[in-house]
C-alpha cells in the first residue's frame, strides 16, 4: 500500500526547494517538457558513489564538456579518463565506467536501458544506480535508497534497530512511499530533504514537510538516530614509495595493475602496502630518504608510506615504469596520495 499522502506534500516541498545541482533537470525545463538525460544521470550517481556533491560538481562538468555524449566517452582513451578521474577517489568506478560506456555502445547501439533488470547487467550498476537511473531519468517507479533515504526513513518511523542490520527494513519502508507518478522527483526530493533538512546533526525538524507524521521527531529521539552499529577499528599498513627524476627532468612513474587499489591508474614505483613491506628501489643508485612521512586514509585502513628520492642519470634503465617528460608530467593526473608523495619529495628533486 502506498502513502500518496506523504509523497505528495514531498514533491510540493521539493517544487519549491529543489537543490539545482548541473545533473539535474530544473523546474522550470521540467515544466517546459524537458527529460533528464539518462548519461548524465548515469554518470552524476556513479561519481556520487560515496563521494560529496560538493566534490563531484566540477568532476562531472569537467567530464560532459569533454565527453557530452556515452558515444564520446566509450572512445575516450582509457589513461584520460583515468587522469580526469584523478582525486575523486575510488578509482574502480573509472575503470567500470569506461568498460559501461563501452558496452552501451557496443551492445545496446548508445541508449541506456530503461529496466533495473537490465541495467544491473552493465558493469558498475548495482541496486541503488539502476533504481536511480530507472527512476530519475525514466520516471519509472523505483525505489532508491541511498544514505540520505535511510536516515529519513528511520526518523520518520523511528526504528531504533541499528544499521546495517535495519537496511532491508528501511527499503521496504521506502517503498510504500514511493509514487507511481512522478517517481524520479520524489527520489530526488527525499535525497535533497536529508541532505538540507534531515541532516545527520541538528535535522531542520520545525521546517520539515514531514515534521507532523515524523516519530522521531514527536518523541524527542531524532538527532539519535539512526542507530549504527559500533565500527571497527582500521588497521595502519606501511609501505615505500620511490620517486625518481632523470637528469633532463623527466619522472619515474608506473601504471598501477588494474586489479586493487588504485587500479589503472599513475602512480610512483613502490612496495607492497603490509605490516612489514619490503624495499624494492626500481633502479639500483643512492636514496635518499625523506623524513616527511606520508599519511593517507582509505576505506578499510590507514596508511602511512616512507618516501624515498633519487637522481639519476639518462644513462639509468629502471626495473619497473616509465619516464614521463616533465612537459607532459601533469600532477593533477595522480591519485591523491600519489600526488602528497610528490608534494613530500618534489623539494628534494628540485631542478637546478
Amino acid at each position: 500500500m502506498r502513502d500518496q499522502a506523504k509523497a505528495k506534500d514531498l514533491l510540493e516541498w521539493y517544487d519549491a526547494h529543489a537543490r539545482v545541482l548541473p545533473w539535474r533537470v530544473s523546474t522550470a525545463d521540467r515544466a517546459a517538457g524537458s527529460k533528464p538525460d539518462p548519461y548524465r544521470v548515469w554518470l552524476s550517481e556513479i561519481m556520487l558513489q560515496q563521494t560529496t556533491v560538493a566534490a563531484v560538481k566540477d568532476y562531472f562538468l569537467k567530464f560532459t564538456k569533454t565527453w557530452p555524449t556515452v558515444v564520446n566517452l566509450a572512445a575516450a582513451d582509457d589513461a584520460e579518463i583515468m587522469a580526469a578521474w584523478a582525486g575523486l577517489g575510488y578509482y574502480a568506478r573509472a575503470r567500470n565506467l569506461l568498460k559501461c560506456a563501452r558496452t552501451i555502445v557496443e551492445d545496446y547501439d548508445g541508449r541506456f536501458p530503461k529496466t533495473r533488470a537490465e541495467l544491473e547487467k552493465l558493469p558498475g550498476i548495482g541496486p541503488y544506480t539502476s533504481a536511480a537511473i530507472s527512476a530519475i531519468a525514466y520516471d519509472l517507479p523505483e525505489t532508491v535508497v541511498d544514505g540520505n533515504v535511510e536516515r529519513v526513513m528511520s526518523r520518520l518511523y523511528a526504528v531504533e534497530k541499528p544499521l546495517p542490520t535495519s537496511k532491508q527494513h528501511l527499503t521496504e519502508l521506502a517503498e510504500t512511499l514511493t509514487p507511481v507518478t512522478r517517481a524520479g522527483d520524489y527520489a530526488q526530493a527525499v535525497m535533497d530533504l536529508g541532505a538540507t533538512i534531515c541532516s545527520p546533526k541538528n535535522p531542520a525538524c520545525g521546517i520539515c514537510p514531514w515534521r507532523d507524521p515524523c516519530e522521531a521527531r514527536s518523541r524527542g529521539i531524532a538527532a539519535e538516530l539512526p542507530r549504527k552499529m559500533p565500527k571497527a577499528v582500521k588497521p595502519t599498513r606501511k609501505g615505500f614509495a620511490y620517486v625518481v627524476r632523470r637528469d633532463d627532468g623527466a619522472w619515474l612513474l608506473e601504471t598501477r595493475p588494474e586489479n586493487g587499489l588504485l587500479g589503472g591508474m599513475l602512480g610512483w614505483p613502490g612496495s607492497e602496502w603490509s605490516d612489514d613491506p619490503v624495499e624494492v628501489p626500481p633502479v639500483e643508485t643512492e636514496w635518499t630518504e625523506n623524513t616527511a612521512e606520508v599519511r593517507h586514509t582509505f576505506t578499510h585502513f590507514h596508511l602511512r608510506l616512507t618516501v624515498f628520492t633519487a637522481k639519476v642519470s639518462k644513462a639509468g634503465n629502471p626495473e619497473s615504469g616509465r619516464f614521463i617528460s616533465h612537459e607532459d608530467f601533469k600532477p593533477s593526473h595522480l591519485p591523491t596520495v600519489m600526488r602528497k608523495v610528490f608534494d613530500v619529495a618534489k623539494h628534494d628533486l628540485a631542478s637546478d
